[in-house]
């Protein structure tokens, strides 16, 4: 980025924590809510934060926290917030009329090279930013609840966003610690929420049939499935099933398709599987 300052709009657990995220890797922050009584908590938030993540030796970054802490300034005035920033990233409550708002009047008042970013994590761009005369710099940057600690953002971009765009949040969210994702293009729920909403459906239905108990269902994850999933996805998984991804599916999709529908497997995706369709 041509700047090392971001502005952070909305000082609620998610821009306390993009705040912290910037500041590790030296960025200046201008953390933007209406009301000064809001920031003065979101402040004394973030310092008694860093301060417990310094002491247990968890704190990001090679400054200290009071060094971390200084490059934070706060502001109840949009325009002065986002003055010299080159990322701007939005984090108000998931109102689709209140974040349209909030970027029709960035829209006024920002340059032609400052990337305007969403944490929304259900709202499509084609929602947020159609109409603006930024649109090209318009993009989501879907943190995971905490962003602190869970690394991942999801990158969606709108159909009209410029690809430089997303090249540039995807570079910059490498360079604060996380693990940006690129979706090639928008759709409900992006991707996060709809592998976990599945998996959700499925365990609902699960201890709704009487199949198992919420306790038990709640183990086969955290005991089971979560801990293999956090080191490797589930094509991982496949990929290195001892007999590889036909083997791993046959077993089972001529008895679970009646509950979870019907899986199809084409495309280059399917040449990875040897072309294996089940229909």
């Amino acid at each position: 980025m041509e700047s090392s300052h971001v502005a952070i709009i909305g000082s609620g657990l998610i821009g306390r924590s993009w705040a912290m995220l910037f500041t590790a890797e030296g960025f200046k922050v201008k953390l933007y809510d209406i009301a000064q009584q809001q920031l003065t908590s979101a402040l004394e938030s973030i310092r008694k934060q860093m301060k417990e993540l310094e002491e247990s030796g968890f704190l990001k970054g090679s400054l200290s926290a009071e060094q971390q802490l200084s490059l934070i300034s706060v502001c109840t005035d949009l325009k002065t917030a986002v003055e010299g920033a080159t990322f701007i990233q939005e984090c108000t409550p998931e109102n689709l009329e209140l974040k349209k708002k909030i970027f029709s009047q960035l829209d006024l008042i920002v340059g032609d090279k400052v990337i305007l970013s969403s944490s929304t994590s259900c709202l499509l761009p084609s929602k947020l930013f159609t109409g603006l005369k930024h649109v090209k710099q318009c993009i989501v940057s879907h943190p995971v609840n905490p962003p602190y600690f869970v690394p991942l953002v999801e990158i969606v971009p709108h159909p009209e966003t410029d690809p430089s765009t997303t090249e540039r949040t995807y570079a910059l969210m490498k360079k604060i610690g996380q693990s940006p994702v690129k979706l090639n293009r928008e759709t409900e729920g992006f991707v996060l929420n709809r592998l976990q909403y599945a998996v959700i459906s499925e365990a609902w239905r699960l201890v709704g049939e009487g199949i198992v108990s919420p306790t038990d269902l709640d183990l086969v994850m955290s005991d089971g499935l979560g801990m293999r999933y956090a080191f490797i996805g589930p094509l991982e998984t496949m990929h290195l099933n001892a007999e590889g991804c036909v083997f791993f599916f046959s077993p089972w999709f001529c008895i679970i398709p009646h509950t979870i529908g019907p899986v199809s497997i084409t495309g280059s995706f399917g040449h990875c599987c040897n072309a294996l369709v089940i229909a």
